[in-house]
């Protein structure tokens, strides 16, 4: 997979424009951001190992494609990326399940540890790490350097929207991490946040604001 993967398809830029619109109630956020993230999934998901396993039809016997490997690993960057979990998790529902717990210091935009838990043996699995915004990528490469600290090897990361800035800090620092994502947008503002974006994704999702 590329460095940078846009999925243009019209549903996934369908629903991305009613996520942007300030007027989306919470419920309807969080059901598009399921639906969305279902749809994300099947690109993210692209390329994985392969084999064939021998199977029998109601006519005859086949040797039919399977995944190989250990089971998926999906990693949630909370709070936000608990949204897009549910939506891949609909999708793959076999997948291990961990958690990494940042926040990001409103006057540093740095990351700020306060959880982390993953699946045993990430480092044989492929592990998909999620969160609604890649931003300025600080969050990101945090979790992505603890993934790897844990022992995992072979991760992408699935977001919703992306910054140039966030793209190009994770590019820097993990290379070797595939980003997938519905749209490439214009900049940050002084705040950090995407722009035009869809403002905070936790604070749509949850309701808190």
């Amino acid at each position: 997979m590329q460095h940078l993967t846009i999925v243009d398809h019209p549903l996934v830029q369908h629903k991305l424009t009613l996520m942007r619109r300030k007027d989306t109630p919470t419920s309807e956020f969080r059901r598009l951001l399921r639906e969305i993230s279902q749809l994300l999934a099947y690109e993210v998901t692209r390329n994985l190992p392969m084999t064939t396993r021998t199977i029998d039809t109601p006519i005859e016997p086949m040797d039919a494609p399977v995944l190989d490997g250990k089971k998926l690993a999906l990693v949630s960057i909370l709070r936000a990326g608990n949204g897009m979990l549910d939506g891949v998790l609909e999708l793959i529902p076999s997948a291990r399940v961990g958690f990494v717990g940042l926040y990001r210091d409103e006057e540093t935009l740095e990351p700020v540890e306060y959880y982390f838990k993953v699946p045993e043996g990430i480092e044989d699995r492929v592990t998909i790490a999620v969160d609604p915004m890649l931003a300025t990528g600080n969050s990101s490469v945090a979790a992505i350097d603890m993934l790897k600290k844990a022992g995992a090897k072979n991760i992408r990361f699935l977001c919703l929207l992306a910054a140039p800035e966030g793209v190009a800090r994770m590019k820097e620092a993990h290379p070797d991490v595939a980003i997938v994502t519905a749209s490439l947008d214009r900049q940050l503002n002084e705040k950090g946040y995407i722009m035009p974006g869809l403002g905070d994704a936790g604070d749509r999702m949850f309701g808190t604001k």
